[in-house]
């Protein structure tokens, strides 16, 4: 198979292809990595690439998947990990000057398990810098750019991940949403993305930003492959205090295409004043798409959305401030190399080493958790956390499924988001109640602008109701098919022509 056959696959249809003997995993990373080279230069969607390791890890996997040991969907398939998922070994620097020489000495069992399925690691992608923001543009290794149009940001704070798989530099990724960090970089740049039910893949190696909302899950180029993708990362884990234990996590049985009588709510809070005319429309044109093939749709009130920001953004701060205490210069991480004594040596590693978005949300959260604002702030907040999860739970004793658009509006412009952070913390409007409650939520690609950039709906779903999203994402699918950008297109086609 050529480079353009094999980058043109999907992750489940390579697998198949490399246990039909048509490709191996070697000739996939090759490909992969030659990808990598040419558009790193321009995309920056990777902190770190494994290129020996890689190649090693797929002629290693090639004999297993001959010898009959491993079969699984993704054995020998390309990933990147998203890089504040640790990788024994390998570094994990959660895009920040402080981790900048971390290795750490264990993976995450979300890594653990794609290896055990025959995945090959391919290497770590960029990110906001712990996580926090919603462009990829607050990291200390640099922008990434979104292969649809460079002169925009592929999201965040996933978007390396995102980016990665859009341009073909993977064949899918690993990335984590706190409050919608997979799936907006996911609709910004084109791909599916699944935030899973709080719980259902572990957080241990996960490095943690805001411990209740923070959740691994899949970004890949459509819902067969997310739904390939969770199957293998879902499973209990006793080394995480808030993993779940599941009974049933045939994933892709529910891709039947198939949603008649499915009940689907759309929320009219969520189509008023202040979203982009074509998101609306990518909406309202899913609604026609699955009222086609039988589902029943019907708008209602949702209620407790203007509440959403604020309760969010209080308590992912606060949690931020707690968590990211244990970077102080001491056991691992940046250090200061002039400084006077001990909380000299805190002070001035800590300012060295966060970038300005994280110091913002530091501040704000032991702000909020200080002596004399903790009622007033943080509790009302968790108060307001618990209304808002009753709000779902109301709306899904009615429905199976929420429809909602993922992103207000289209890819913004490259620093067009940072010269105002309250913007860029209203664009996370559709996504992060769905942490707030702990929900499951899917966002796929619907089409794109009169820019050229591309849309993504959401799909919604109850606790443990992930067969219900993937459903509708599917038959949503089914009529649209996944589009690479002609970034992508033309790096394989001038190196074929070379």
């Amino acid at each position: 198979m050529t480079a353009k056959e094999i980058l043109s696959l999907t992750a489940v249809e390579l697998g198949k292809k490399i246990k039909e003997e048509e490709v191996t995993s070697v000739e996939a990373v090759r490909a992969v990595l030659d990808q990598i080279k040419t558009l790193e230069p321009v995309l920056n969607s990777y902190v770190t690439i494994e290129e020996e390791d890689a190649l090693k890890q797929a002629e290693q996997i090639q004999k297993k998947i001959e010898a009959g040991e491993l079969t699984g969907n993704l054995a020998g398939v390309p990933i990147a990990v998203k890089d504040n998922i640790c990788t024994e070994g390998v570094k994990t620097t959660c895009s920040s000057k402080i981790l900048s020489n971390f290795i750490p000495t264990y993976s995450a069992t979300a890594v653990e398990n794609l290896k055990k399925a025959g995945a090959v690691i391919i290497g770590k992608t960029n990110m906001d810098e712990f996580a926090m923001g919603s462009t990829t543009e607050t990291s200390a290794f640099g922008v990434t750019k979104n292969p649809w149009n460079l002169d925009h940001a592929p999201g965040g704070s996933s978007g390396g991940s995102c980016a990665a798989v859009a341009a073909a530099e993977c064949f899918c990724a690993l990335g984590s949403d706190t409050g919608g960090s997979i799936r907006q970089p996911a609709s910004f740049c084109g791909v599916t993305g699944l935030k899973p039910t709080y719980g259902s893949i572990s957080r241990y190696g996960l490095v943690a930003y805001g411990s209740s909302l923070d959740q691994i899950g899949p970004v890949a180029k459509d819902v067969t492959d997310c739904a390939a993708l969770f199957e293998i990362l879902s499973s209990y884990d006793e080394k995480d205090s808030t993993s779940v234990e599941r009974d049933d996590s045939s994933f892709m049985e529910a891709l039947t295409g198939e949603v008649k009588g499915l009940r689907i709510g759309v929320p009219n809070d969520y189509l008023v004043e202040g979203i982009d005319p074509s998101v609306k429309k990518a909406v309202l044109d899913t609604v026609e798409i699955l009222k086609q093939k039988g589902a029943v749709v019907e708008m209602f009130d949702l209620g407790m959305v203007d509440y959403a920001i604020p309760a969010y953004y209080v308590i992912a701060s606060a949690e931020a401030s707690s968590n990211l205490s244990r970077f102080d210069g001491v056991k691992y991480g940046h250090r200061a190399k002039e400084y006077e004594g001990l909380h000299g040596m805190y002070k001035k590693s800590r300012s060295e080493g966060f970038g300005p978005e994280v110091k913002r949300r530091i501040m704000l959260g032991s702000f909020v958790l200080s002596s004399g604002y903790y009622d007033a702030y943080y509790l009302k907040a968790l108060k307001t956390k618990a209304l808002i999860k009753q709000a779902f739970d109301e709306a899904f004793s009615r429905y199976d499924v929420i429809l909602a658009p993922a992103a207000p509006a289209p890819a913004p412009k490259l620093g067009e988001s940072l010269k105002d952070p309250l913007k860029m913390y209203l664009g996370d409007i559709y996504t992060i109640s769905v942490n707030l409650a702990g929900l499951p939520a899917l966002t796929v690609p619907w089409g794109f602008s009169e820019t050229g950039l591309p849309i993504g709906v959401q799909f919604i779903g109850g606790w443990f109701q992930e067969k219900h999203i993937l459903k509708a994402g599917y038959a949503m699918e089914q009529s649209r098919g996944y589009q690479m950008p002609a970034l992508a297109k033309d790096a394989i086609l001038g190196r074929e022509e070379k």
